[in-house]
């Protein structure tokens, strides 16, 4: 994809977010699955690692690698007139500006950057391990004249026994994050928890990203508790699965 249209999708990507409140960012996983989501009406799309690693047989963690993932993304994001964010995990052992200009050659406009580095033990960064990071991202961004979106997340609350108990560390790691140029964050694993999404969304100025189901949950309610971007993680992909398992079984052998 040229640079100009890269450019231009990813200035529609900041102004949706700033236009809708939550903006809701449907999770896909292959040419298919964007190209309905975008007819649907969905102005900005996003590839989840997990339901991406699904329909290609992988798995999910990092059990692809970046030249994998970005051949796999290419089409899908070539399919589609609309901004494409991309979940990259951990960022696959790659150097910061390795990361952006791989995603941006292929026209991706966003990323999502997790703590947890699964390629290496599953260890979770420091929190100004993972805050340098996102900021090497920012500036490789910067460099390229391209304003990518960073979606910083945290995995805190979803390894810790009782979530609220990691709630202060992970309001500092969400700071730290936005302080080093993330435009969004995510922590990950407190989309039922109406108290620590009000804590989390009053802690930051930057927009916060919620899992979300897209049958049992309620939009109404995100947009109450002050969530600012919610995409679907791999919840999407799980219900069409079982909505296609009740179509098929009654004619199961």
């Amino acid at each position: 994809m040229d640079l100009r249209t890269t450019v231009e999708r990813a200035q529609r990507l900041q102004q949706l977010h700033a236009q809708y409140k939550p903006l809701v960012l449907p999770t896909v996983w292959d040419v298919w699955s964007a190209r309905t989501a975008a007819s649907a009406g969905f102005p900005a799309l996003t590839i989840g690692s997990h339901p991406l690693a699904d329909s290609r047989g992988a798995a999910d963690h990092e059990g692809q690698t970046f030249e994998e993932v970005l051949a796999a993304v290419r089409p899908i994001i070539a399919a589609v007139d609309v901004p494409v964010s991309v979940d990259l995990e951990a960022g696959y052992g790659q150097e910061p500006a390795d990361l952006v200009a791989g995603l941006t050659e292929i026209g991706g406009v966003g990323l999502n950057i997790e703590d947890t580095v699964h390629s290496d033990g599953g260890r979770v960064r420091s929190t100004q391990e993972h805050a340098s990071y996102i900021a090497g991202l920012r500036t490789a961004a910067d460099d390229a004249g391209i304003p990518l979106w960073v979606n910083g997340r945290t995995d805190l609350f979803l390894h810790a026994e009782d979530a609220s108990g990691v709630l202060d560390e992970a309001i500092e790691r969400l700071r730290a994050m936005e302080r080093a140029g993330a435009d969004s964050v995510y922590p990950v694993g407190i989309q039922d928890n109406d108290d620590l999404l009000t804590a989390v969304t009053g802690a930051v100025g930057v927009p916060v990203n919620s899992t979300a189901h897209p049958v049992r949950h309620d939009l109404e309610r995100f947009r109450r508790l002050g969530v600012g971007r919610i995409t679907y993680g791999p919840l999407l992909q799980i219900a069409l699965t079982d909505a296609m398992k009740d179509m098929l079984r009654p004619w199961a052998p």
